[in-house]
């Protein structure tokens, strides 16, 4: 029996950054896409359109966003991989099914019009652009199966190529379309299409250096996967719920539109500079074998968390000027008003490593009904918050409240694992976060 080798910072490095790259080059894809709608004669509609019907895609697909851990924890041979494709589209099916009742029928105006207020014409166009959006969580789930082969191998450099490749394919697909698409449906068509080449790019690398399916290892049949799976699918649902019940606080505040123009700025700037670090789950579940493997990844977590709270901090104070004011074009009176809600959020990079890494455990450990216990808790508090803050109306700044519940929520899921994870340590186990 061989000793495993010992995990390295460098080995982390290689791993994460490339990942990290990934969620850059798809934040490009979306705004190479809004730039083409910019250009269009009815642009306001097209960009509204497409930014309402992404909105109700990105919610309604969250399910399928952890694929890619489904198929690192569970996939060790062909039954387990035939399993998890039965997941994969069994979770693309109903996502499709939903995104096409939006699009094609009445239901669409109650939930485009009255739930999201959008305007009829807008709303018209985010149906168009959802009649092409109801193909793509084939392509998205089949993407994070092949993702999570390709993370399997460590060859994660694989997953920023074909990304660049989809970014590269989406300026042919925008010059195809426009020649017989408009507005909102043009974009949706773009998206569809470039994350179908990715998809198609994936299934190659998955195909070439995946590790071999032996089935040596224990297995798990269809019903024991759908188990682990679902409890993961319905955490990243409950995790979209966040942002818009901070947002439906934050709308019955007095300075309710500055203090929503704010927190969207915030976490914009939050999911490009903290969102890679919910790469740290797969960072766990592919990388950390023993206790010495995992000082190695909480030291790695420490020190990009550390840097990532001071950039933030960086961009709240010396730079917020030609950063926020310069290159984004905030105006003076929003800068000013976001700079403090912003520098509170320097905390945030640290909060979200910390719980990813608990998440990693427990999905190695195949006790993910934990976490789907843990979103739920989070979105339990901003319910019983709510109605207290705005009878009670804070002396302070919307902006303000909103972050602190954004990092209070992030805190109580972290809090909540250490200490399920404390009381499921068995005595002699082989990884510990301690």
């Amino acid at each position: 029996m061989t000793t495993p080798t010992p995990l390295r910072q460098r080995d982390i490095a290689f791993f994460f950054f490339p990942l990290l790259l990934n969620v850059q080059l798809m934040s490009i894809s979306h705004t190479i896409i809004n730039g083409a709608l910019a250009r269009l004669d009815d642009y306001v509609t097209a960009l509204a359109g497409m930014s309402v019907a992404l909105v109700v895609h990105l919610f309604l697909a969250s399910p399928s966003y952890q694929n890619h851990t489904v198929t690192i924890a569970m996939v060790r041979g062909q039954r387990s991989l035939r399993s998890v494709l039965i997941f994969v589209l069994l979770v693309a099916t109903y996502v499709s099914l939903m995104l096409s009742l939006v699009a094609f029928t009445s239901l669409g105006d109650l939930v485009l019009i009255r739930l999201l207020g959008a305007p009829p014409q807008i709303a018209a166009a985010a149906r168009k652009a959802l009649q092409f959006l109801a193909l793509l969580p084939f392509f998205t789930g089949l993407r994070g199966l092949f993702q999570g082969l390709v993370i399997q191998s460590r060859k994660t450099t694989l997953i920023s190529i074909a990304t660049g490749v989809r970014v590269t394919a989406l300026f042919g697909f925008l010059a195809v379309g426009n020649h017989w698409l408009a507005g909102a449906q043009l974009g949706a068509f773009a998206l569809v299409s470039c994350v179908m080449t990715e998809t198609l790019v994936m299934a190659l690398f998955a195909w070439r250096v995946h590790l071999p399916l032996t089935g040596q290892r224990s297995e798990k049949n269809t019903r024991e996967i759908l188990r682990y799976a679902f409890p993961l699918a319905y955490s990243s649902c409950l995790q979209q719920t966040i942002p818009l019940l901070i947002n439906s606080i934050l709308g019955r505040l007095p300075d309710a539109p500055m203090a929503l123009a704010a927190f969207g700025v915030i976490r914009g700037f939050l999911f490009l500079l903290a969102g890679p670090m919910r790469n740290l789950q797969q960072v766990y579940l592919t990388l950390v074998n023993t206790v010495a493997d995992e000082r190695i990844a909480r030291r790695f977590a420490w020190t990009v968390s550390l840097g990532l709270g001071l950039l933030v901090l960086l961009i709240a104070g010396p730079a917020a000027r030609p950063v926020l004011g310069q290159l984004l074009g905030v105006e003076t009176h929003l800068l000013a008003y976001l700079r403090w809600p912003l520098a509170i959020c320097g905390f945030f990079p640290l909060l979200y490593a910390i719980s990813n890494l608990l998440r990693g455990w427990f999905a190695k450990a195949h006790k993910t009904s934990l976490l789907g216990y843990s979103t739920f808790f989070k979105a339990g508090l901003l319910l019983l918050l709510w109605q207290p803050i705005i009878a009670w109306q804070p002396p302070v700044s919307g902006a303000i409240i909103g972050v602190i519940l954004l990092l209070g929520a992030e805190a109580l899921e972290a809090f909540y694992l250490r200490y399920q994870r404390k009381r499921h340590l068995a005595p002699g186990t082989t990884i510990a976060l301690e």
